[in-house]
């Protein structure tokens, strides 16, 4: 088997449902175009725009409104009186039917939420997510997905920044110090799909097979992790036109990586933003590799941007489709196994949920991630197995070109699967789409025919039997170069006698699979003295998961056996690990390090200081999350911890804010840390400041 991922986000992995309905302008006014001019003002983290608007109306009217939040109307000319509301702007003047009207007007607006300013490494970063409803928190524009606008924005940003946008880039200008960035989209998106995104960025470039060109941008100090980070990128391209049957429908296709990220990633038209947690080396690929969201995001250029829901009664067309497409885009690369154990993961998980009486209808509106992304793409397996794989191919690629820059509801696409299949699908929709329950006696059927779950399933009915009455089919299983099935195989090996054991685990080692290996790693709480060497190769895995177990377990090993010196050259060994984005290596290695008696003492004050400045706000939140973790197990925290603690608490990603919060809690029991805090409220902001006196900390 090739090597896979472990690392999935599945539930939390992408942005959220909410709740729409149809804005009766939509049906009366047709906003067209809108053309932008935006220049953030990095110091205030305001935005000032020029923008000019075209629309049609249906009607005569006398009022045209722009969903805009908070903003103020600087300036306007032209055939409108513009007004600024608190949720809107408003055109005011006599709009005759079927006539095309542009009106132009200046801004000024200080998002709350949607577009953010952020501190990447020191340097100044902006990312947008406006997921649902939300665009208009930055830019006028219509939270009705129903209105599809044709976007085109020019940017004035810094020089030293690169500046990424939906569509193509047509003109790069000079401007003082600062450079215009000028995009053009060709085709209408609903608004919350407009994207930008400006940092110190580079990029590497490619073609699909057929000639759409692809942009993948990357921090300049991670050259190196580029290629792991983006890898498969090109084939999950190219097997999507091929798949699908319908060509990409937007000019070009970017992807960004941007620091503390509300989700996992944002498929914005033709831009998908995403965490730069997903940014790793080689080794990191093995366990939180990019592949699935990458694969998920770009999906949704046709399930969601091209062809997009009335409502949220619909959402599962947009996240169903992108995670079924996802999993058989990841089919092609790691291979059978891998889809149909990531299927039984998801259906059990859906099974434990339908079980305690919580499961939902997939088309409703208010439903979880887990209904309308996994159950989503449970439905979408079901019926692609009823219908089979020609029709329910046929009956997508029209649903796309009938519905292209469009919106559509279940009973769409339904109609267009029951005309490629000659037949009727009532009893399908009552099950998988209209029922609460989730369908597991069918899903565990079509789990069946994959050779590898029978076998998958016939291990895991091992798991009540004593072990001695099982040796020999464990002993089979370990010899098979599987990795689900190697892995079930060692999980049955805990809490064996280890003279009955042992021998399997130094199989299951020799075998050099890496995630079997894991398996042990995680698995094993404390390490036996006969697999004391067997552990320390696990230093070597091409693991970061594997090495950080092994690293832990081995210096809590030597310490219980008071060899000082076994802990030192361990630590020496693995000085230079930092891991994955959240450092969980190099947080981990500082730990212990000051925890280890006598280890360079003269350096201890370095590491202690390194520990806390990985609190800081310039970090992700989730290397900040593991620092702060370690600072409490050492019972370390000071007068900075503390002071980017309460920063934390106050932080956009919720989260992150929420741990944050949770621990500033626990830390405030103690008198010690209530008499630093003091010392830090002088070193806070207004909105810091305003989070502890409603906490009365």
């Amino acid at each position: 088997m090739k090597r896979i991922a472990l690392f999935c986000f599945f539930v939390i992995a992408f942005a959220k449902a909410y709740t729409q309905e149809i804005s009766p302008q939509t049906n009366r006014v047709d906003i067209q175009s809108i053309r932008a001019i935006i220049t953030p003002q990095f110091d205030t983290k305001s935005i000032d725009g020029q923008i000019w608007v075209s629309f049609e109306p249906s009607e005569n009217v006398t009022e045209v409104r722009l969903d805009a939040k908070n903003m103020s109307v600087v300036d306007s000319s032209g055939i409108a009186t513009v007004i600024a509301e608190k949720d809107h702007i408003v055109f005011k003047g006599d709009f005759n039917a079927t006539k095309k009207y542009t009106v132009q007007f200046t801004y000024k607006a200080t998002p709350k939420q949607t577009l953010y300013f952020v501190n990447a490494n020191n340097k100044d970063q902006i990312w947008t997510q406006g997921q649902g409803k939300y665009t208009s928190h930055w830019l006028p524009s219509i939270d009705d997905m129903n209105d599809k606008i044709e976007f085109d924005l020019s940017v004035i940003a810094p020089s030293q920044y690169e500046v990424i946008a939906n569509g193509k880039m047509i003109e790069k200008e000079p401007l003082g110090q600062s450079t215009v960035w000028s995009y053009n989209m060709e085709q209408p998106m609903s608004s919350y799909l407009v994207a930008l995104s400006i940092g110190e960025y580079k990029k590497t470039t490619f073609k699909a097979t057929s000639g759409v060109p692809l942009a993948f941008y990357y921090y300049p100090k991670d050259s190196l992790k580029a290629e792991p980070t983006y890898r498969y990128s090109k084939q999950i391209f190219d097997f999507y036109e091929k798949e699908i049957g319908v060509p990409y429908p937007w000019q070009n296709y970017k992807q960004v990586p941007v620091k503390d990220f509300l989700y996992a990633g944002m498929e914005n038209t033709g831009t998908t933003i995403f965490s730069d947690s997903f940014v790793v080396d080689s080794i990191g690929f093995t366990d939180r590799n990019y592949v699935n969201v990458n694969a998920h995001e770009l999906a949704h250029q046709w399930f969601g941007d091209l062809v997009t829901e009335t409502m949220s009664d619909h959402h599962w067309l947009h996240e169903g489709f992108a995670t079924y497409y996802a999993l058989l885009a990841e089919r092609e690369i790691f291979g059978d196994d891998y889809f149909y154990y990531k299927l039984y993961e998801s259906a059990e998980q859906l099974r434990e949920l339908s079980d305690k009486g919580k499961g939902q209808k997939l088309v409703a509106a208010g439903g979880s991630s887990l209904t309308y992304y996994q159950k989503g793409a449970w439905a979408l397996h079901a019926l692609r197995e009823k219908v089979g794989e020609s029709a329910f191919a046929k009956a997508v690629k029209t649903y796309l070109e009938k519905y292209q820059y469009k919106n559509v509801t279940t009973d769409d696409f339904m109609a267009e699967v029951e005309t490629a299949y000659g037949q009727d699908l009532v009893n399908y929709q009552k099950k998988w789409l209209y029922q609460s329950a989730f369908q597991a006696s069918e899903a565990l059927e079509l789990l069946k025919k994959s050779s590898f779950m029978r076998s998958y399933f016939e291990l895991q009915a091992l798991r009540p039997i004593a072990f001695k009455d099982k040796y020999k089919e464990i002993g089979d299983i370990l010899k098979l170069p599987n990795d689900y099935l190697g892995q079930e195989a060692v999980y049955q090996l805990a809490g064996s006698k280890l003279q009955l054991s042992i021998g399997f685990y130094k199989q299951a080692f020799a075998s050099k699979n890496v995630l079997v290996r894991q398996a042990i790693a995680t698995s094993v709480e404390q390490i036996p003295e006969p697999l004391v060497y067997q552990f320390e190769s696990f230093l070597n895995d091409p693991s970061y998961v594997t090495r950080e177990q092994a690293f832990l377990k081995l210096w809590l090993y030597y310490r219980a056996k008071n060899d000082l010196k076994k802990q030192k050259t361990l630590l020496d060994k693995m000085d230079t690990q930092f891991g994955f984005a959240d450092g969980n290596m190099r947080a981990l290695w500082l730990t212990l390090s000051l925890a280890t008696q006598e280890y360079k003492g003269n350096q201890a004050g370095a590491r202690y200081d390194e520990l806390v400045s990985y609190t800081g706000p310039e970090y992700p939140f989730q290397l900040r999350e593991n620092a702060f973790q370690y600072l409490l197990q050492i019972q370390s925290f000071d007068r900075i911890s503390l002071k980017n603690l309460v920063e934390g608490c106050t932080h956009h990603t919720w989260r992150f804010r929420e741990n944050s919060r949770n621990l500033l809690n626990e830390l405030l029991k103690e008198e010690r840390i209530k008499e630093i805090m003091q010392s830090v409220k002088p070193l806070l902001n207004e909105k810091e400041l305003a989070y502890l006196a409603r906490i009365k900390a």
